[in-house]
Formats: C-alpha cells, structure tokens, sequence
C-alpha cells in the first residue's frame, strides 16, 4: 500500500515519520498530474506547493487551526490529504470536487476561495472572532506574490500586524528573484531566530534593557534597529517588518525537514509572523517545470509530454479574435494602448504585447487600479482597452462608476468570459457583468453574436466617444467569415435576423445560434418565429423590439446571465415604460442561484440556456398568454 493510501486526514499524515515525508510528496505529485491530465485544472501552482502543504498538515491541527488559501488553486495536495483522496478523480467535473477550496465540500476548508489576494484579510477575520470567542488555534493565510499585486492583501497586512493576533502569512513565492547564497543563508537566520529560547530570550532582554534608568529605552531601540537592519540586509523582509510582522526568510519550499523546523519555532509565537518561502511552480513535473504559463491552468493533456490532448480548433475562439484584431486595429491607431491585470496570455495579448510593447501594460492582480490607470490615460487623448474576465472586473466596480462613467472617459472594456465558463465554477463564471453594468449612466454595453461582429463591436467602440464594454464568452466562434476592414454599427441598433407572426426570439451575443436554431424547429410545429439579434444591451433597439413584440404578443428573451438584472430584465423595463405590459414575456437566463462547477455545454443545457430551453419556454408561454408567471419561467 502506498503512504497516500494510509492518509484519510492529517491525523494520519502526522502518524508518518520525517523520512517518509519526501516519498509522500512523490505520490502527491504523481496523483495530482495523473487526474490533471485528464480532467484539467490548474497544475503548476499546486504541483509547487506540496512539500508546503505536507508541512502545514503535519505541524498544525487542521482543522480546528485554520489554513485559507489564497485564490486557491494551489489547493489539490490540501484535498488529497484531507479526506477526499479517493474523490479526486472527480476534480472539476460536474457532481465532483471543485478546483477551488469550498466551505461546503469540507470542514477543512477554511474559506471558499477562487479570486485573488483575499487570504489575509480572511484570515484577521477569523482570528478576531476566535479572540472574541475566546477560543485558541493558529490561523494560516497562504498567499502567492503574485497575489500580493492586489491592494487588498496589503489592507489587510496593514491591520493584521500591528494587532498582535496569532495570525501566520505564509508568503509563496516562486517569481521573486532572490540570489541562492543569500536565500541559503537566510533559510539558516530564519530557522535560528525563530527558536523558542531566542524568543525567550529577546523579550527578557527588552525586559532588563528599558529597565535602565533614562538611557534603558534608547539602548533598547538602538538594538533593535540594528538587528532589523542585519535581517533586512540579508533578507527581504524590511516591508513586512513595516507592517509589525515578525518576518522569516525566505526558505527553502521544498526542504521538508526545515519547513516542519519553522513552523515548529512559529507554532509557539502568538504574534503575527510572516513567514516567506521560495518555491518553483511545476516542481517534479518536467514539462510544467519548464513552462509553469502553460501548466497554469491546463486542459486534458498526455501526461507522459505533457502535449493537450485537445485537437487544435479550426475555428479561432473570441479571445483569439479580440487579441488579432486589437494588434491591426493598433498598427493605424497609435491611441490605442491595452490594459490587463495578470492575464496577457488568457486575455489574447500576448501578440499586442510583443508588437507593441510600449503599449501595453499589465498592472498585475490589480483591476482597481488598471481601470483607474486607463481612465487617466484617456484623459490625454489615448484609447485605452482595458481586458478582464467578467469575474474579476467585478473587483473594480467603483472604480468603472466613478473614475470612468462619471466623467464619460472613453474606456473600453472587453469583457472576456462572459457567460457560463464551465469547469472552474460559480466563482469564476461571467453571470453578472450585464447587472453590474447596465446602470451605470454613460455607459454602452454590446454583445457579439459571432466573431465578425467582435470585430465591428471593437471598430465601434474605437470610434465612440465615452465608457462602452463588449461582453463575449469563452470558446471558439461560430466559424463565419471575418471582414478584413471591419465597419462600425450604429450604436443602439439591433438587426431583424427572421421575420415571424407568433412570437419574438430576442437574443443577445451568441445565443442567437440557438434562438435561430430553435425558431427553425418551431417552425416545423407550425409556430412562426421572429428573431432579432439585439447585439446592444444598453441602449436598446427602442423601435425594432417594441415594433415587433407588437406584432407577435409574445416575447421571450434569451441571454447567458443572471435573469435578475439582465437583458431581460432590460427588455422588461422598456416594455413598461412602451406602456406594453400586456404582451406576454419569458425570459431564458440562469435562476437566482450560483452555477456549479462542470462542462460549459452541460451547465448551459442544465440553465435552460440551449436551443430545447427556448423551445420549451416558447411553448409554455404560448400556452399560458394570460399568466403573469410566465415572466418566471426558466427555460428547462
């Protein structure tokens, strides 16, 4: 039987003696990359951080001592050795274990997890309630440099130090470069100075030293800038210092035998500490090794290569079309400059950056700034482009309010992701982007039903003068053909794409394939469907849709988002104010519930959000005219 077989909770890791630790972490790997390869998921980060993991669990008394991982997808070595080994294989498959630390999946859970730079702040939360409560326990906050690029984390460094709670920060560090002699060296300072009788020692020297009369304080102190001074010499942890932490480090992430010797010596300290290690993404995975950007979030892949075992696609995804436009549209429009927050590669820029290199500018885990960054670059007459998944520009909503809209700055957004993104679930879905948008004053929200008409979208909003987003999904396009000199749209124009007599299809991006599809179907059952591509959320085709909801008596409004806030909700409301209440309305959206985790396919079928959705919508509100329920109904 292997070690990994014995373990169904850290009770059992810590049964293990130190020299068979290493062997453990073998099998960690070797599980973790034969389900990534299959199911996908994010490898690198979590291959990085097993010999933390191990160290934490056989240290700590998980869960009543609590661990958060910061973004959490470094957290599959956590789920493997805490009891849901055997569930692994189910790793980001609908049903199965989400990619992500989730409350309600396990009590060692500490905090669900998925976007950035949170760790810390949950973590001085946590520690004030067991203060309150009068309860003891260590509490660990995980966190990534890179997640230390968001403002938050240093919010709540700035408040968690000066505290004095019994709160530990473990900063995972695998980009800083730091020099190996001098990480040797300050792998043997931290494990030294962090001793227990040092400890000891240091405060009954504070204790005699100010006990001197009139100079007492000033020896004191002295003696302390001086030993900061050396620490900060050999280390770099004069700014944690800054923030009252007790910094150690940085050490070796993947020498078991001194990270177990470190959290020894920190178990003891009631004080906040910072602990920094230095680890390497993709560690015992030669492929993730050598390309961490790849293996950080991976599809199914061949394990042994590590080549995707995904067949290339003959039609180019949206981001695909975003990132090639953005780099034509750029070669004869030297305003155009783009703005991402740690996502050039996902965001399709990766091309803009290279040929424009001093254009572009990623700001890091921050999108409070880069929004605010982008206003002031279109103040002096630039365009800037500011590229975000929908989930994460949720992060700079007052920022979009009041640094953009406010003043009608023309920034455009380019909301990537928006829509059902499948496997990575409810915290990264792109369901809400239309809700948080649609009231800001100023603002213009499109979306594309195809790739061609991403790329008028974009000439539409290069040539408009004031805050607009263009909101498109994840995946490949439809496969139509793209112009080469793309032409704007008018804005706030939509397009009659079938003609009908007994009920209007009204969609928005790319649920128009399925709305067609399903009108075709309708059809054959002798209902008549018109279809409009309403390809503006904000503001809306007023004449077109009000003209033709007119003619037909039934409208059902198909969108991939939340219903409550929608483009339904916005056909609603226009409606209403038309003085139209008695036409008879449905909406196709997601429900007022988080969408699980799962394939983007079977999730969309699951909301109703598919061509046999609309159909069975369009059905029953032909059947019930007169019920007013009808403005509930989903489309399963």
């Amino acid at each position: 039987m292997t070690l990994l077989k014995q373990i169904d909770s850290p009770t059992d890791l810590r049964k293990l003696d130190r020299n068979q630790l290493p062997q453990l972490a073998r099998e960690i790997r070797e599980n973790i990359v034969d389900v990534v390869s299959k199911n996908g998921g994010h490898l690198a980060s979590s291959l990085g951080v097993v010999e933390l993991t191990i160290a934490i669990h056989y240290v700590f008394d998980v869960p009543f001592d609590k661990v958060i991982w910061d973004v959490g997808h470094q957290a599959y070595a956590h789920k493997l050795l805490t009891g849901r080994r055997d569930a692994f294989p189910t790793l980001r498959t609908r049903g199965g274990l989400s990619g992500f630390p989730k409350v309600s999946e396990s009590p060692y859970d500490a905090f669900t997890t998925g976007h950035s730079s949170t760790s810390v702040s949950a973590g001085y939360g946590i520690s004030c309630a067991r203060e309150i409560k009068g309860e003891d326990g260590k509490i660990i906050s995980v966190i990534g440099d890179g997640s230390l690029t968001g403002g938050i984390a240093y919010e709540g460094l700035n408040q968690s130090g000066p505290s004095n709670r019994n709160h530990l920060v473990i900063l995972n560090d695998n980009e800083m470069s730091i020099a190996k002699n001098v990480g040797a060296l300050s792998s043997f300072l931290s494990r030294t100075f962090s001793a227990k009788y040092l400890q000891d020692l240091k405060g009954e020297f504070k204790k005699v030293v100010k006990a001197l009369p009139k100079v007492g304080d000033d020896i004191y102190q002295f003696a302390k800038k001086t030993e900061e001074s050396f620490k900060a010499f050999v280390t770099p942890g004069m700014l944690f210092e800054a923030f009252k932490f007790e910094y150690f480090g940085p050490i070796d992430g993947h020498n078991l035998e001194h990270l177990i010797d470190i959290l020894e010596n920190i178990k003891k300290l009631n004080k906040p500490v910072l602990l920094h290690v230095m680890s390497k993404k993709g560690k015992g995975y030669a492929p993730a090794e050598a390309n961490p950007v790849y293996f950080h979030g991976v599809s199914a892949f061949e394990k042994k290569t590590g080549a995707s075992m995904k067949a290339r696609a003959k039609t180019p995804s949206y981001t695909d079309v975003f990132g090639q436009s953005m780099v034509e549209f750029a070669k004869t429009d030297k305003r155009i400059v783009a703005v991402t927050a740690a996502m050039p590669e996902g965001t399709g820029l990766s091309e803009f950056s290279n040929t424009f290199p001093d254009r572009f500018f990623d700001v890091g885990i921050a999108e409070q700034h880069g929004v605010t960054f982008a206003a002031g670059m279109a103040t002096e007459g630039l365009k800037p482009v500011v590229a975000i998944y929908s989930t994460f520009l949720q992060r700079a909503y007052d920022q979009i309010l009041h640094d953009v809209c406010l003043d009608r700055h023309p920034v455009i957004f380019a909301v990537d992701r928006g829509g059902i993104v499948g496997e990575d679930g409810p915290t990264h879905h792109g369901l809400f982007d239309l809700s948080y948008l649609r009231p800001l004053p100023n603002m213009v929200i499109m979306a594309p039903a195809d790739e061609n008409e991403l790329r008028r979208m974009m000439k539409t909003a290069l040539d408009h003068d004031g805050p607009i987003a263009i909101r498109y999904p994840r995946g490949a396009g439809e496969g139509v053909a793209v112009d080469k000199n793309a032409a704007s749209l008018p804005v706030g124009r939509g397009e009659l794409v079938r003609e009908g007599s007994d009920v209007l299809l009204l969609s928005i991006g790319t649920t128009l394939s399925k709305c067609l599809e399903a009108a075709e179907r309708l059809s054959a059952q002798g209902i008549e469907a018109a279809v409009i591509n309403a390809r503006f959320v904000k503001p809306l085709d007023r004449d077109l849709i009000v003209s033709w909801a007119e003619k037909t008596g039934h409208v059902v409004t198909v969108e991939e988002h939340m219903k409550a806030g929608g483009f339904g909700s916005a056909i609603l409301e226009l409606l209403a104010s038309e003085g139209l209440c008695n036409i008879s309305t449905a909406l196709v959206g997601v429900e007022d519930h988080f969408v699980e985790h799962g394939s983007r396919d079977e999730l969309c079928k699951l909301q109703g959000i598919s061509t046999e959705g609309v159909i069975k919508t369009t059905r029953r509100l032909l059947g019930q005219t007169n019920n007013v329920t009808t403005l509930a109904q989903d489309g399963r």
